[in-house]
């Protein structure tokens, strides 16, 4: 495993402690970040917001034993790095990107959805 560039203070093992629905929550949570540079026009930031969810779903993808998570959560990677790589950034595709990542757990699901009630 590479050196986080990143998350410096952060391990595999640490981050292995972490319930696979708190690490997606954790992933979508820095590309909901990325939605809020969007709205604000800063795509500087826009970008450096998905290197850290890259940088998070690359450590969790590590750490993936299930063939069938494994294949959804690569799959989601491409995606968010065509999103990466476009020039201008969608505030809708980024909201649809945090509902299919939360959608690959039951746990992520549940407590995304508790949220967005409240």
């Amino acid at each position: 495993m590479y050196k986080l560039k990143l998350h410096k203070n952060l391990t595999r093992n640490k981050w292995d402690t972490f319930s696979r629905g708190q690490q997606l929550l954790m992933i979508g949570n820095e590309l909901n970040r990325a939605k809020n540079w969007v709205k604000k026009g800063d795509t500087e930031e826009v970008k450096y917001t998905y290197e850290r969810a890259l940088e998070l779903l690359d450590l969790t993808i590590s750490l993936i034993n299930k063939e069938n998570m494994l294949k959804e959560l690569l799959r989601f990677r491409e995606i968010l790095s065509i999103e990466y790589l476009r020039p201008k950034m969608d505030i809708h595709l980024d909201e649809e990107l945090i509902k299919v990542l939360l959608s690959l757990n039951s746990e992520s699901t549940f407590i995304y959805e508790s949220a967005k009630n409240n």
